[in-house]
């Protein structure tokens, strides 16, 4: 029986307990809508699969590659992501609310309008990204890699952005009251009416 059928076989039977699909070769797989919670697809090949509003909640997906996959609108909230490869993915409207993404490779990623709220983002590769009106409330960003990441009008309330590189990134409107910036490199960043700039 191949992984897909695997899953397959897992979501006719409704979901029930949880399923072991590490190293798990799902490439360009069609599981839209799929009820995946709690799953452990670690190391799993899910490059190119179509995962749109999926229910990945709680699921362990550390090391995996998810590069071009399609997550729009997918619940990921609390799933484990830390080192995994999500280049080129989309991740429009995704719930990422305490999710661990540390050391992924986030770079070209769409993430406009996701819920990243309290996201373990230490370490990432955010280069490229996509975040204009991304929730990033308290997201820990700290030493993360966001050359050229768009974070217009995005929410960096209280974010932990010590050490992070943001040159060349664009903070138009984007609101960093409270956030921790020791050692933030802001070279070349946008802040045209920047509400942080307002102030001094």
């Amino acid at each position: 029986m191949t992984d897909l059928e695997r899953v397959s076989e897992y979501l006719k039977g409704g979901s029930k307990g949880t399923i072991d699909l590490r190293n798990a070769d799902l490439v360009g797989a069609i599981l839209a809508n799929a009820n995946l919670k709690e799953a452990n697809l670690a190391f799993a090949n899910l490059s190119r699969a179509n995962l749109k509003n999926a229910n990945l909640g709680s699921a362990n997906l550390r090391h995996s590659n998810l590069s071009g996959a399609n997550l729009r609108d997918a619940n990921l909230a609390s799933a484990n992501l830390s080192c995994a490869d999500l280049k080129k993915a989309k991740l429009e409207g995704a719930n990422l609310k305490q999710c661990n993404l540390s050391d992924a490779d986030l770079s070209n990623v769409r993430l406009s309008v996701t819920n990243l709220n309290e996201a373990n983002l230490s370490g990432a590769n955010l280069s490229g990204a996509d975040l204009n009106n991304a929730s990033l409330y308290k997201a820990d960003l700290s030493g993360a890699n966001l050359y050229m990441t768009n974070l217009t009008h995005a929410s960096l309330i209280g974010a932990n952005l010590i050490n992070a590189d943001l040159t060349l990134s664009d903070l138009f409107g984007a609101d960093l009251g409270d956030a921790e910036l020791t050692g933030t490199n802001f070279t070349d960043a946008n802040f045209t009416h920047d509400e942080l700039l307002d102030e001094e």
